[in-house]
């Protein structure tokens, strides 16, 4: 089978059960599941290994336990937000430069220690919310710039880009946008279904 790893925080770990890989969570990376799984039974087995509160360091500092030593044949990473909400809260945050380096890094180590692995960027987004009102300039501008860098990582590699950012500010022009993302960070079940939407149209692209 091929094997289809999701990569990231806590909106990718979405309360995921740590001791079982057929637990995927409740976001995003089951909707991707039930969707293929069901399209193509048998074809895919799918692992989960965000962890909530991770930047882009703490991904980096386990790409040989969650990602290298999984061998997976295609690999989605949606990581960013916490490297800015780690600075306001802890002031433990990751500047867009670092941030750029440290992801440069990662995906040329997976890229030389699986040459064939296809990798997917998806980029960090943030809506005005409960986590995010007081603080919203900051982290709108910050959020962009690691949007900006893992585009140029998109790039860099000639990898798929999963815009995300644009799609969330249109869905909220009529309505709350809390309906999307409950606290301006975390996606509803509704934001996690735009997301998987929007994974599985990139997933398309893969010459796989």
């Amino acid at each position: 089978m091929m094997r289809i790893l999701f990569q990231g925080d806590s909106i990718t770990d979405a309360w995921r059960d740590r001791e079982n890989d057929a637990n995927s969570g409740i976001g995003y990376s089951l909707l991707v599941k039930a969707d293929l799984g069901f399209e193509f039974p048998g074809k895919y087995e799918f692992f989960n290994r965000g962890i909530g509160g991770n930047r882009i360091i703490d991904v980096y500092a386990r790409i040989k336990r969650d990602i290298i030593n999984l061998k997976p044949d295609v690999m989605s990473v949606l990581i960013g937000v916490n490297d800015v909400w780690h600075e306001l809260e802890i002031e433990n945050g990751i500047d867009a430069d670092k941030y750029f380096k440290i992801y440069d890094m990662l995906i040329e180590e997976v890229k030389n220690a699986l040459p064939n692995i296809k990798i997917m960027i998806m980029e960090p987004f943030v809506l005005k919310g409960t986590a995010t009102r007081e603080n919203y300039e900051y982290f709108d501008a910050e959020v962009k710039k690691r949007a900006m860098m893992s585009k140029k990582i998109s790039e860099k590699y000639s990898l798929p880009y999963v815009e995300l950012q644009d799609g969330f500010d249109e869905l909220s022009k009529n309505i709350d946008a809390s309906y999307w993302l409950y606290d301006g960070v975390h996606p509803t079940a509704m934001g996690h279904e735009y997301i998987k939407k929007e994974w599985i149209k990139a997933f398309k692209t893969l010459e796989i």
